[in-house]
């Protein structure tokens, strides 16, 4: 399927403030925004894998305005775009806010291990308290899982063992090398342009986007 061989040079769209403007990629970095490459290591794919459009996220579960995007754009997109087939979510971590936004970014993964990463996803949204204030611990995180009903035992080892805090390391870093800087940021693409949104814009924004495509 043609999706997964992004077109290159690839035209990256800025929407700052809903203006939108386009500026190439140079050579060197246009090799890293292949379709794999930008969804390697990610969350599950939400929606359907065919879905022509993709959404991906780079969020902190401690950020504010990734909590209102997840709390009410998301739900909108998702009845009307992502459940409908025409639009695929993915959602990268990229923890600004420090050590407590790579714990709980690992537990996500953690939860993935057991087919669950959405529900504890999700969970970690319900339950956001707030930027650096102490809310995510090592105790809220099990307590997390366990509303979701995963295996505790082995939830507690995975994240104990810091299993995945290497991947998280890995998509920090890879989100600072393609010029993200902030959170929420979301690329939009499909197999002949990426469209960058940065910060939780309004519904109008993404809807806007999609008629680029």
């Amino acid at each position: 399927m043609k999706l997964y061989y992004l077109a290159i040079p690839i035209l990256i769209g800025v929407l700052v403030g809903g203006v939108l403007s386009e500026y190439g990629v140079n050579s060197n970095d246009s090799k890293k925004l292949t379709f794999s490459k930008l969804v390697e290591n990610g969350s599950p794919v939400m929606g359907n894998i065919n879905a022509p459009i993709t959404i991906l996220e780079w969020g902190d579960y401690q950020c504010t305005f990734c909590y209102k995007f997840h709390q009410n754009t998301l739900d909108i997109i998702n009845e009307d775009f992502i459940k409908t087939g025409k639009v695929k979510f993915i959602f990268k971590d990229f923890p600004l806010n420090g050590p407590d936004s790579k714990l709980a970014a690992e537990a996500s993964y953690c939860a993935q291990d057991q087919e669950k990463y959405w529900q504890y996803h999700d969970e970690l949204y319900k339950n956001w308290g707030g930027e650096r204030t102490g809310w995510i611990t090592r105790e809220s995180l099990t307590k997390f899982a366990e509303i979701v009903d995963l295996d505790i035992e082995k939830f507690n080892k995975c994240l104990d063992d810091h299993k995945y805090e290497n991947k998280i390391n890995s998509l920090y870093a890879f989100g600072k090398e393609i010029g993200i800087d902030a959170t929420p940021s979301f690329l939009v693409f499909n197999d002949e342009k990426i469209i960058k949104i940065r910060g939780n814009q309004p519904l109008e924004v993404f809807l806007k986007t999609f008629d680029e495509f």
